[in-house]
Formats: C-alpha cells, structure tokens, sequence
C-alpha cells in the first residue's frame, strides 16, 4: 500500500511521506510545542522516489519540519541544502510565519558568488513549522447553492479589506476570515443580490524579501508557500473559519470561489529563498532554463511551477480538490493560468492540467475562471479555454471604459461587449456566460479611481511610481482625484453609474469590484498589492449609498429579466413574430445604419432584446453630453438619472420595456 505525501494520523503514531527523486537523504524534524526548540531528527527510508517514516506514540498537533540532503549544484539545477528547514507542501495547517533572515537562503547572501555559494546558516527559527493532522469540522446540514453560471453575479473581495474596518464586525475578528461569517457582512451581500464571493487568495502566502524593508507587506497574496494551509494571520482565533464562513455564506445562497495561484511559488527567481519545494527537488518542482542555474519565467515573478512534472500535477489536483472537498468552495478562479498550460514553453489548452481537471468527478463540476494571460510568449490566451472554463475578459473592461470617456468609434467594440464578446467566445459551443465581464478588478484603478485620476499614483509602493500598467483608459473629469466641485463629484457618479448599468446588464458573467458600489478610492494606485491599509480597506463609514442603491436595482433588473441572462450568444436571429432577439437602435428608436455605426463620435447607441413571451428591453447607452428624446409607448423600467420631460440624460443609460416585441418607427 502506497502511503500517502505528508503526514498521515494512525491510532498508533504518524506516517510521513515526503517526494525527492534527486535527494540523497532526508530527515524529519520535530518540535517543541511553542516552534522554537528542535527535538528530534529522524531519518526516512527511500522507496524510488518516496521517502517515508513511521512515528510511534506522535500525535495530531505535533509541529515537523523536513531537511533534505544532495547535490548543491545550481548549474545541474540541485539546490540541496540540509540547513535549511523545509515546509511539507502536503501540510494543511502551519505554525508561525516567515520571519525574513539571511538564512532562509540557502546561498550565502555576501558572497559575490551570489547563489554559487553556500549557505551554512539554520533557517528553522524563521520558518513556519507543519502541524500533524488535518482540521475535522461537522458541516450539518450545509448545501451548497449550486447557482447557475447564467445566474452568476461575482463580487471580487479581499478577506481583511472586506472587513478591517466593518463597523458592525466585532472587533477581534475584523480582517480574518471568520468576519465572513458575520451577519452584517452577509446581509450587505445578499442585500446588494451577489450571488458568489471570489476572494484573494486564502492558501498560505508570504512577503516579497523587499517589502518589509519598506515598511510594507504583501497584502493581495500572490506569493504562496503552501497550497493546503490557509493564511495564518487570517484565520484569527478560529482554526475552522474557513469551514464555518462557507457554511454561513451557503446558508445565505452565496457561493465561494477561491483564488489560487499555480503559476510560481514565494521562492521566486535562482536568488530567492529556500522556504519548500527548492529545497526538496528544485529540479522536478520548476521548469528550469537552459542554463539550469535560471528558472523560466512567464509569470514575471521570477519561477514557474512545471505542470508536466507528474508530481507537481498532482500536488496541485490533490490541494483543489482538498479545498473543494474539506473547505467545500464552488470554484476557482486561476492566476495566470496560461502559465499552466505551458509545456514547457508553448500554451497548450489541451494539455495535461486542462484533461486532468477536465476528468476529475469533483474538480470538472465546479465553477472554473481562468485569468487567460501571463507575460511569456505566446500568453495572451482571451476565448481559447476551452469549456466549461470561464475567462477574466480584460478587453470587455478597457471597451467600457473606452466608450464612456468618449473615445471615437469605441461604440463598434461595445456593441461586440454587450452580447458577451462572442468574436472572441463563440466557439466550440462555448455559452456566453464564458466572458467574465467587469469594469475594475483588484489589480488597476478601483471604478471610483477610473473616473477621478488621469494617470497612476502608487508612489507609496516604492518603487518611484514604475510599477503598475499605464494603459488605464481613465479620465479625471476636470481634477486630478479628489474636488469638491459639485458639477465635477455629479458628472462622475453618472459615469460610475453607467458604467455600472454596462456591466451588469451585459450579457456574460458580471463581477464587481469590491467597494465600486459605494464609490471605494485606492487615491489612484493601481497596483496597491502591498498596501494593507487604508488604501485597500473599505471604509465603510463612507459610504456612496446613492450609489449602492444603483447596484442593487441593476442586480435586480438582471434578475427579473431573462433578457440580461441568456446562455446562448445572440445573432440577429428571430426570436417572437419575426422581431430579431437583438437590435441595434440609434437614438430615436430607429435601426442603426451604415453610416451610424462608421460615426466615430456617435453619441448614444441603443440595443434592443427580445425573448419569446418576455417581449422587449431596450437600453439606451447616451454618452454624448446632450440629453436625447425618450422613446415613445415604452415603459421606463431604470435610469442613472431623473428623466427631466421624460428625456435620456446625457452621460446616463436608460431601461425601457415593452411588453410587446419592439418594432422600430420605420417598422410600425
């Protein structure tokens, strides 16, 4: 019988398995309860590649660490150092937290020789120790929602941002995991009509080597160290707050994706430290460059994990069902996933990650999100995943934003935009829910920032406002950030909330950025990955509700309307007495013409649907700065604005409905 990787509790002691096809020796390490005295060392034996040991009379809680012995020879590839203190990457809870020192290196970080010399320093005083055991929780009677992706509405959040300074969370639990769960936090949810939470990373992570210099940390948490142990510093006082704020989310119809990142570990680039996988075989966990001392690196963050290793496949199959099964989240949303794909080098979209999920009972009936893009060649990846996969559709965000700042012929791509980009999706009976569409993301301006900041201000991450993209398609409107010039503070909230209305009420999955419903500000940073503070917090005692109001309707308009929800991409294609399911109106109702389309500063484009029996929506997008006249015998179901005589604003969206297939003046 194989024995499983990691630690395994019998009744009579605990297994320990640990992977190494090049090691020469390996040894388990146990600890005081406290994490600070090394106890004992204990020598596992080898089976091919498998190095095991049987403990007798340890138990659950007991704190181990591994020191893995061969070649250090970074020109080979081999990075051995039994100096170093290493985390069980099959651990499911640790203990501590990375404390930066030299001696996590497993070089010697004075020598000139960079990482061709050795280090001879202890690293276990600043490494989390592993725990024996896994966590045990009584789910009850949890049920998980199991929303239709056509139903889907995603609300993108940050676990401490979320609710760090939540004034109806109690005090202690504020920033953890366990706020989650609190009722103030799930009725904001539920009351604004989301239907899933995708969170920022939860799987333990640590601090880039720069950071704490600055007096900054890595606050996102694209930086693993493990991929079974949630954070520490957000687990709070409850090592079952994952479990328990999935449950109480499940209760409430919310679903829970989680963001995992696959493409590279903490260890980062040759000069990186020696936390786990380096220092148990360098060579299997990463794809190495030709020069086998360099990692490749299309994640841009230094290394890459190499998925077509059999055993780094499976560690990352095995960690997502874990989280799917014992944590019972419904989905994931993937980090760079193309970096996946890579084998070694070139994106394959049918290779072995994708078959691997695709075939698994439990991993291919979850909600799966790919971000479709990394930095390597060939990695710009938007509508090549195959299905069921969603994808993070970055150009659905820079047309929205292109057409409301007014730029020319921007309303052509939105059009393509509202019906679910099927130039890019409508393939291999893709559905339409397959764009994951959004204006904002934790990455880039907040949807408040989009409208107030002309350029990027992230001067306080340290690196002389370099870092972070240019491209932000972004207008001050008048004032670089913030003004109390009411004419300048109205004209924003009107674009907030058409872009909002865009978003919502477009075919495709919406997802909203936390905070954009009630007008959140990072001062212009677009990259505040290590600011966790208040840059990132959302300061609830500031509240847009105005605008939150907005957000709720259109999230219950999409819900009462099958006209926002339609599975199938729409083509022109006669759907009740002949009226097509989608037209394409100009301002006074009548069909858009040739000429209408090649106008480059067209300022209002109306779409109309139509489904059987449900009649007709038409939405009005009026960009231009004059008001337009309404539309005659039609119902007006929701407007950014008050309708002064019944007029389209300018700057606004107007809903109108017809319980009557729409025929357009030249038709009636």
């Amino acid at each position: 019988m194989t024995t499983p990787l990691g630690n395994s509790v019998r009744a009579d002691g605990v297994d320990f398995a640990l992977f190494s096809a090049h090691a020469t020796a390996v040894t388990l390490c146990l600890f005081s309860a406290d994490g600070r005295e090394e106890t004992d060392r204990i020598a596992l034996s080898r089976n091919g590649d498998v190095w095991s040991v049987f403990v007798p009379g340890l138990q659950a809680g007991a704190l181990y660490g591994f020191r893995v012995d061969g070649p250090y020879a970074p020109h080979d590839g081999h990075r051995f150092n039994a100096n170093k203190l290493l985390i069980d990457p099959y651990a499911k809870r640790l203990h501590g937290e990375i404390i930066q020192h030299d001696a996590l290196y497993g070089y010697d970080r004075n020598s000139p020789e960079e990482d061709l010399s050795f280090s001879t320093l202890d690293s276990a005083p600043y490494v989390p120790k592993s725990v024996v055991g896994e966590p045990e929780f009584d789910w009850g009677g949890d049920a998980k929602p199991d929303t239709d992706w056509a139903d889907t509405v995603i609300y993108e959040a940050h676990v401490k941002g979320l609710t760090k300074l939540h004034p109806g969370v109690a005090a202690g639990l504020r920033g953890t995991i366990s706020a989650l769960a609190e009722p103030a936090v799930i009725d904001h949810l539920t009351d604004l009509g989301v239907t899933a939470l995708e969170l920022l990373p939860l799987q333990s992570f640590t601090d880039e080597p720069h950071l704490p210099p600055l007096g900054l940390s890595n606050y996102w948490g694209y930086n693993p160290i493990n991929y079974f142990a949630p954070h520490n510093a957000y687990l709070g006082p409850d090592r079952d707050a994952v479990q328990r704020a999935v449950r109480a989310l499940h209760a409430a119809g919310i679903e829970v994706i989680l963001d995992v990142v696959y493409n590279h570990t903490a260890e980062t680039w040759h000069l990186g430290p020696t936390l786990s996988y380096r220092g148990i075989d360098n060579a299997s966990y990463y794809v190495l460059a030709e020069d086998r001392r360099f990692y490749a690196n299309p994640t841009g963050t230094g290394n890459q994990l190499d998925m077509r290793h059999p055993r780094v496949l499976e560690l990352t199959l095995e960690s997502l069902r874990y989280w799917a099964t014992e944590m019972r989240v419904d989905g994931f949303r993937f980090d760079l996933a193309p970096t996946l794909l890579r084998e070694p080098h070139a994106v394959n979209t049918d290779g072995a990650f994708i078959r691997a999920v695709r075939d698994d009972p439990v991993l291919s009936q979850l909600k799966l999100i790919a971000e479709p893009w990394d930095i390597g060649e060939g990695g710009y990846q938007l509508g090549q995943f195959p299905k069921p996969w969603a994808e993070w559709n970055d150009r659905y965000r820079d047309t929205v934003r292109s057409f409301w700042r007014g730029d020319d012929g921007a309303h052509r791509e939105l059009a393509g935009a509202l019906l679910g980009s099927a130039e890019t999706f409508d393939h291999d009976n893709r559905p339409s829910w397959s764009s994951v569409n959004f204006v904002s993301a934790h990455d880039g301006f907040t949807l408040h920032d989009t409208v107030s900041y002309s350029g990027k201000h992230n001067h306080a991450n340290g690196e002389d406002n370099r870092d972070g993209h240019n491209h932000n398609i972004s207008d001050n409107m008048g004032v670089e950030g913030p003004t109390d010039d009411p004419d300048i503070t109205s004209a924003r909230r009107a674009r907030k909330q058409a872009m909002l209305a865009t978003l919502i009420l477009s075919q495709g999955t919406p997802m909203i950025l936390a905070g954009d419903e009630s007008g959140h500000s990072q001062g212009g940073n677009n990259n505040a990955y290590c600011q966790d503070n208040a840059t990132t917090w959302l300061d609830w005692s500031e509240q847009d509700e105005e605008l939150r109001d907005w957000t709720r309707a259109l999230i219950r308009l999409r819900r009462e309307l099958p006209h926002f929800r339609q599975s199938e991409f729409l083509h022109g294609q006669p759907s009740d007495n002949g009226v097509p399911d989608v037209q394409w109106l100009r301002a006074d109702g009548d069909a858009m013409t040739e000429a209408d389309w090649h106008d480059p500063a067209l300022p209002c484009l109306g779409l109309c649907l139509t489904v059987a029996g449900h009649g007709s929506v038409i939405v009005m997008y009026n960009r231009g700065s004059e008001p337009v006249p309404p539309l005659p015998n039609l119902i007006v179901q929701l407007s950014t604005a008050p309708l002064h005589q019944r007029h389209i604003p300018a700057h606004s969206v107007v809903v109108y409905r017809s319980s009557r297939p729409y025929l357009t003046p030249s038709e009636q």
